[in-house]
């Protein structure tokens, strides 16, 4: 997210063209934005995703609701939007949901484009053209194929159960939209990662969160009525390797630094159930109960094998909460 939003182009021979589409293709791409934040300092994700963070939204209203990836967002203090025509809007945050990855943010004035429509990202399958939109139009877009739809387990504590990768990769994917056929958002772009492609090159590709799981949440993020309690969180970066998890980081001061972990730590088993997945790590985390419940778990440090129990947190309560304007 270094790369500001203006200071490159897709390659010409990526972009989209008008007369590839039945719909038209300028106005639907005026409905990404870019999205700047500015986090405090004392922040508790600043040192991991920084204090300064661009990217992408979509206008999913018509009343201001741009719709984005909650980690550009996430305790952010100032938020701005531009439009395509050079427009700065300022924005405050709704919310972010932390299962889905999605953030919403208001506009504080009028945008000026037209609300892009909600998709049924259920009926998309791998090997659809679909385009990656990003914020400037036509020279910040990327004409893509779906790869693949599967489940993707991120080392921050996240687990989608069925997620899109698209190919080529966007260079600035945070928050870009995933546009299907039919002109309508099908998906919000959050990751870039690596693919082996049919040659044996390896490449960029997207993690794009399917637009699917938007639908049963959006109303509960809007009017901040979600009191539903939250997975327990142990604040633990992890990692797989050869059917191990690993940690390879400590959020902060969490409940896992708090209750003595450490980085090259093996975790071994949840509640006495042997884990080699970072899935079935999080499976057995959440099947414990909500946030706070405890935590038994198996770990290995340097070859000695130990248990420990940790008192869980609700990985909310350590954020920074947006202000409202």
């Amino acid at each position: 997210m270094a790369v500001s939003w203006d200071e490159w182009e897709v390659p010409t021979q990526g972009q989209p063209r008008a007369e590839d589409y039945a719909f038209d293709l300028d106005r639907t791409l005026s409905a990404v934005v870019a999205v700047t934040a500015r986090v405090p300092t004392d922040a508790f994700t600043a040192e991991t995703l920084g204090t300064e963070r661009s990217g992408n939204g979509v206008l999913i209203r018509e009343d201001g609701i741009v719709l984005t990836i909650g980690y550009l967002i996430t305790e952010a203090e100032e938020v701005w939007l531009t439009t395509v025509d050079g427009r700065v809007v300022p924005g405050h945050v709704i919310g972010i949901d932390q299962n889905t990855g999605f953030g919403l943010v208001q506009a504080l004035d009028a945008l000026n484009v037209t609300a892009l429509k909600l998709g049924d990202s259920t009926r998309v399958m791998p090997g659809e053209r679909v385009l990656v939109g990003g914020a400037g139009g036509r020279t910040k877009s990327v004409t893509a194929k779906v790869l693949a739809r599967q489940e993707f387990a991120g080392y921050w504590e996240y687990l989608l159960e069925d997620a899109f990768f698209t190919a080529p990769a966007h260079p600035h994917w945070g928050g870009t939209a995933l546009i299907g056929p039919k002109g309508d958002l099908l998906g919000i772009g959050s990751l870039q990662l690596q693919h082996q492609t049919p040659n044996g090159k390896i490449a960029p590709m997207n993690m794009m969160v399917p637009i699917e799981f938007l639908e049963p949440i959006l109303e509960q993020i809007l009017d901040q009525s979600d009191r539903s309690p939250s997975r327990p969180w142990l604040g633990v970066f992890v990692s797989e390797d050869d059917d191990k998890v690993l940690v390879v980081g400590l959020a902060g001061n969490g409940p896992a630094k708090r209750a003595g972990l450490r980085e090259g730590d093996g975790i071994l088993a949840v509640d006495g159930n042997a884990i080699d997945s970072l899935s079935g790590f999080y499976r057995r985390l959440w099947a414990l109960g909500d946030a706070g419940v405890d935590v038994p778990l198996t770990l290995e440090r340097e070859g000695d094998v130990f248990d420990v129990r940790i008192s869980s947190g609700d990985r909310r309560r350590f954020l920074k909460m947006p202000r409202l304007h």
